[in-house]
């Protein structure tokens, strides 16, 4: 429960604050932000547990590592955008003018949370384990 407040509260007041700028309802406008940041997070009890665990199913392993490849292309997308637009995509007016640094930005910390487990899902598949061994949490 603690994770989750830790994790809620932040995201809904970041949302409050940075939200994108369209003709629907403010509410709708701070709910999309609100999913935004919420999802930028919501693996990080599920990385803890297996952590605590030292050891994760393969099942689940799969699953995680299904997770950070599509988290992987969603921010190699946004770069690209970046890219292609010299990095004005980032900055279109009418939309907000924190909303898509804020959504780039949010992509990117997730695909970070995620890499750490990808490397060690693709470092036991290349041994050869059914098992994935995390290391010790610090």
């Amino acid at each position: 429960m603690m994770i989750c407040s830790l994790q809620a509260v932040p995201s809904a007041i970041l949302a409050l604050i940075v939200k994108p700028y369209t003709k629907h309802l403010i509410i709708n406008r701070v709910l999309w932000a609100f999913c935004v940041y919420m999802e930028s997070v919501s693996v990080l009890p599920q990385l803890r547990l297996m952590q605590n665990a030292k050891m994760v199913e393969p099942f689940t392993a799969h699953y995680v590592f299904a997770l950070g490849v599509a988290r992987f292309l969603g921010c190699a997308h946004w770069i690209l955008r970046v890219i292609e637009t010299r990095g004005s995509y980032l900055f279109f007016l009418g939309t907000g003018y924190l909303w898509l640094p804020i959504v780039f930005l949010s992509e990117i910390i997730q695909t970070f949370i995620l890499a750490d487990f990808c490397y060690y899902y693709v470092k036991s598949v290349m041994e050869g384990q059914l098992i994935i061994r995390l290391p010790l949490p610090v």
